[in-house]
């Protein structure tokens, strides 16, 4: 039996039609007698919902007028479609200073979150104006039809990004008992409400993406549970570890590098990584990019990017890792 938060973590499963709103009033069929025709099932996958909305924007129409603002508003949602698909997802509509998108997993979805974040604050300030993101995801069973997702898994992804504020991450306890143990211990349980058409109230956890004064107690335990993590990272047989005592370390062509690299194609201070509570970011500050693969993922290129480091996976300073003779460094988040 589900519970009244969420679907549970399955990967597959079907629904009749004739139990969402939406689908019911299309198809419109009655049998004799006046009586609604049975509907036919259709597969469903359990995917993350991820709504995003750009804070403010009435305000910055106002400010900046039409078309510095509209400038501004589509440079913070080029960025949230790069991270949807850097993270396996897709974008299924943009509307107005709004994203609405699927990712695979309910690990995909706070990882993505949290870089939209990270990216969006990183963006310079327009005028004393900083910009700033908010937004709800929910992981569950959809029912996707041209390139749309229906269902109820869609409606309490909508109403977790109602609940969000500015610079805040919003999601169900359903999801996170769906997520990794590394990321749980980045959320905390905050309430329970109630969602259109769910006879029970729903559990709400916000995602702790920074760190500051402004959060509670149960958000600091989470960091002290956090600072046994380490990130171990090989060159030329030599291991260096980082954790969240480490004031970071840059690798690169120079000599006061950290971790020396010696490739032409790298800049003398090629990259960075900084120890965030209980992640670990990789800032790339090169000429020519840092090429990373994340194991049985697509290899990603940052150019004056950054990217959180999870499990384990391979770096490559100017190079691809997959070409011939690339100088590698190799990582792994250990718990």
């Amino acid at each position: 039996m589900m519970g009244s938060d969420g679907p549970g973590c399955a990967q597959q499963s079907t629904v009749p039609m004739a139990n969402i709103d939406q689908q019911k009033s299309e198809t419109g069929e009655t049998m004799r007698g006046g009586a609604a025709a049975p509907a036919p099932t259709q597969p469903t996958v359990s995917l993350t919902v991820l709504f995003a909305d750009v804070v403010g924007s009435t305000r910055l129409y106002e400010t900046f007028g039409d078309a510095t603002a509209k400038q501004m508003i589509d440079e913070c949602l080029a960025i949230l479609r790069a991270i949807v698909l850097q993270y396996g997802g897709r974008v299924i509509k943009t509307i107005g200073d709004e994203i609405m998108c699927v990712l695979p997993s309910a690990d995909a979805g706070c990882l993505a979150a949290t870089d939209m974040h990270h990216k969006i604050m990183g963006l310079p300030m327009v005028s004393k104006v900083k910009r700033s993101v908010r937004i709800g995801f929910h992981y569950g069973p959809v029912i996707e039809e041209h390139n749309d997702v229906f269902g109820d898994t869609v409606n309490v992804a909508a109403r977790m990004a109602g609940l969000a504020k500015g610079m805040q991450i919003i999601t169900t306890g359903a999801t996170v008992a769906c997520m990794s143990h590394m990321l749980q211990l980045s959320t905390r349980a905050i309430a329970a409400v109630s969602v259109k058409g769910k006879g029970d109230d729903v559990k709400v956890s916000e995602v702790i993406w920074q760190g500051g004064e402004e959060l509670t107690m149960s958000t600091a335990s989470i960091a002290f549970t956090a600072k046994e993590l380490t990130l171990r990272l090989e060159h030329n047989g030599k291991v260096t570890e980082v954790d969240r005592s480490s004031l970071g370390i840059v690798l690169g062509r120079d000599a006061s590098c950290q971790i020396v690299i010696n490739d032409r194609n790298a800049s003398r201070q090629h990259a960075r990584i900084e120890c965030r509570r209980d992640k670990f970011f990789l800032i790339d500050q090169s000429t020519n990019g840092t090429f990373v693969a994340l194991a049985n993922e697509s290899e990603v290129v940052l150019r004056r990017e950054e990217m959180m480091l999870r499990g384990t996976g391979r770096m490559g300073f100017g190079h691809s890792v997959n070409l011939t003779g690339t100088e590698v460094v190799t990582f792994t988040v250990c718990e």
